[in-house]
């Protein structure tokens, strides 16, 4: 299973909310870039960076923290966050994006993410799945829609995605634990599917349990700013499975 750090952006800064709620953010540094070197020094090799202004106002604002990351690390960065029209995603993507989340274009403009898988392909573009209760939230999770999540997901699928990031809303920034049966029924709905878990992740106990329900990849946040995870022992989860790579391979 593969870590990715999220770095979320607000006026520039690297803050967290609880629940997507903007009354409730928190500052942990004023240079995202340095909190990203942290990450890439200690052996992490992909980072969630999110545009929360971008989410907020429905369009890209923090492309230059982007560029500043992408330019001066290593790491493969996944961005969202704003994106709702071609010119938000060359932006994205001109500014060092690798690959970018559609989260609220897919719900109330399908037609324009269907031509981004086609013009840039499934291994750039990720489905951000947001869900509360049962059903997808749009612009910075402010509103509900009334898409069902696994009616929202199947559509996408056969339309050819087949990255996920699905967030449980009201687990995001509450150190509660990730919603791991959710997870679960969506990878036996899906098997094919390469789903990245967000949200809740407060313990390496955590994301072991995210691992033996098969996630590929999961997202961690508050937890290691708030301390509850450390660098090192991010590093030494992914060493540890680097070595058991190894050894199936040998």
């Amino acid at each position: 299973m593969e870590i990715v750090p999220a770095i979320d952006i607000l006026d520039g800064k690297c803050v967290r909310l609880t629940k997507g709620d903007y009354d409730t953010k928190k500052i942990y540094s004023e240079d995202p870039l340095e909190i990203a070197r942290m990450f890439e020094s200690h052996g992490i090799h992909r980072l969630h960076l999110v545009d929360l202004d971008g989410a907020r106002n429905s369009h890209i604002i923090n492309h230059q923290v982007l560029r500043r990351i992408a330019s001066q690390t290593g790491l493969k960065v996944d961005f969202g966050g704003g994106v709702k029209t071609d010119q938000d995603l060359a932006i994205a993507f001109e500014n060092g994006a690798s690959m970018v989340t559609i989260g609220s274009a897919a719900v109330k403009h399908p037609e324009r993410l269907e031509r981004w898988l086609h013009l840039y392909g499934p291994s750039r573009i990720i489905l951000g799945a947001d869900v509360r209760n049962g059903n997808i939230s749009v612009n910075g999770w402010k509103e509900d829609s009334p898409l069902g999540l696994t009616e929202f997901l199947r559509d996408y699928t056969e339309k050819g995605v087949r990255q996920v990031l699905c967030t449980d809303i009201n687990r995001d920034g509450m150190l509660q634990g990730p919603a791991v049966d959710l997870y679960r029924n969506i990878l036996q709905e899906f098997p094919a599917m390469h789903l990245i878990a967000s949200g809740g992740v407060s313990s390496m106990q955590d994301l072991t349990e995210l691992k033996k329900a098969g996630l590929p990849a999961a997202i961690v946040g508050k937890a290691f700013y708030e301390g509850h995870i450390t660098l090192e022992q991010l590093a030494s989860f992914c060493y540890d499975q680097a070595a058991d790579n190894t050894e199936l391979v040998d």
